[in-house]
């Protein structure tokens, strides 16, 4: 298997599991991935999702063998697979956490910025690095990196293929919080557990809306704000937020 996964207090894991060779993308890897998160979709029992990797690297990005193997008529390709976990990652309704563990190059880069908040260890380092192998990225390296960060960082990031530190990233705002390598799993389930006592639906609402704001002007990126929250209004969420502040308690969120 090139995946593990479980469940601990309503934070679901995701442990890309081929250490010896780095956690790059394969097919295998990318279908399960997918499957996995589409399982968890709409299962009541995950709220937030932890992405990570096994031994040294997060994911050092696509398995280079695969990419030059020929396709299979009639079977999704590489492209398809890789790019279909991506974009289901890039859409998922619930909070999803990189914690990145070491390595996260070309396709592990494009994997974190899919995600929604980034816990990096201490000696985790991150890269484009498409450009030192000639392969064009294809899941968001170029068209993303300028988006989460400067342009002219992430222009040297693409042309020179080099790595920054964690506390770099940190820096230019792609990490949130860099964590002591023995600590990374601790404060990422932690961070999934604060996440996970909110409410479900509100997370989701916030994230569609934030998502998609910078692609609109700031008068249709209100309207959309005011939308979710005229929806919102209705839900038993809100009213038992509401409910449980007035009442000196901890609400109890159902997620609808």
């Amino acid at each position: 298997m090139s995946l593990q996964h479980r469940i601990e207090n309503a934070v679901g894991w995701l442990v890309m599991d081929r250490a010896a060779a780095m956690n790059s993308l394969n097919r295998e890897m990318a279908a399960a991935m997918t499957a996995q998160l589409n399982a968890w979709r709409d299962d009541p029992a995950v709220r937030v999702v932890v992405l990570t990797g096994s031994g040294r690297a997060f994911c050092a990005g696509a398995d280079l063998k695969e990419v030059a193997e020929p396709p299979v008529t009639g079977e999704p390709d590489f492209l398809d697979l890789v790019v279909g976990f991506v974009d289901t990652l890039r859409a998922f309704p619930k909070p999803v956490i990189a914690a990145v563990n070491g390595l996260a190059l070309a396709g592990g880069l494009e994997t974190v910025m899919a995600c929604d908040l980034v816990l990096a260890a201490e000696s985790a380092k991150l890269g484009d690095a498409h450009s030192n192998f000639g392969v064009f990225p294809g899941a968001g390296g170029a068209a993303v990196l300028p988006r989460k960060l400067p342009v002219n960082v992430a222009r040297w990031l693409l042309f020179t293929g080099a790595s920054f530190t964690a506390a770099q990233m940190e820096h230019y705002g792609l990490v949130n919080e860099v964590v002591a390598d023995a600590g990374l799993a601790a404060r990422a389930q932690a961070v999934g557990e604060l996440l996970a006592a909110k409410s479900p639906l509100v997370l989701a609402r916030m994230k569609r809306v934030a998502a998609e704001a910078a692609d609109k002007t700031l008068a249709d990126a209100l309207r959309h704000e005011l939308l979710e929250l005229r929806h919102h209004q209705r839900s038993h969420d809100m009213k038992e937020g509401l409910r449980a502040f007035a009442e000196k308690r901890q609400p109890a969120f159902k997620g609808c």
